[in-house]
C-alpha cells in the first residue's frame, strides 16, 4: 500500500531520534522554511508525537495535521509560523 504524502516544502524523519533531539531536528528544518511553508516530519514514540507539535505550536508554528502511518509511524504536518 502507497500512502500520498500531503503537500510540503521539506521533509524530515526523526523516527531514529529520541527527545530533545526530535524538536532540536525539527526546529533546524523548521528555521530553513520561509514562514507559510510546510515540513513534514515522520516520528515514532509517545513523547515525540505528544512534545514535538506542542514544542513547534510554542515556537509560533501551526501544526495542521497528525496522520498515522500502516507502519506505525505518524506523520506530522507543520506550517511555518
Amino acid at each position: 500500500m502507497t500512502t500520498t504524502l500531503p503537500a510540503h516544502d521539506k521533509a524530515i524523519d526523526i523516527t531514529a531520534e529520541t527527545c530533545p533531539m526530535t524538536f532540536v531536528r525539527t526546529r533546524l528544518a523548521l528555521d530553513a522554511l520561509e514562514p507559510g511553508q510546510i515540513l513534514l516530519v515522520r516520528l515514532i514514540g509517545a513523547d515525540p508525537l505528544a512534545n514535538v507539535p506542542r514544542a513547534a505550536a510554542d515556537q509560533g508554528h501551526d501544526p495542521l495535521e497528525l496522520l498515522e502511518q500502516p507502519d506505525g509511524s505518524w506523520l506530522l504536518v507543520i506550517q511555518k509560523g
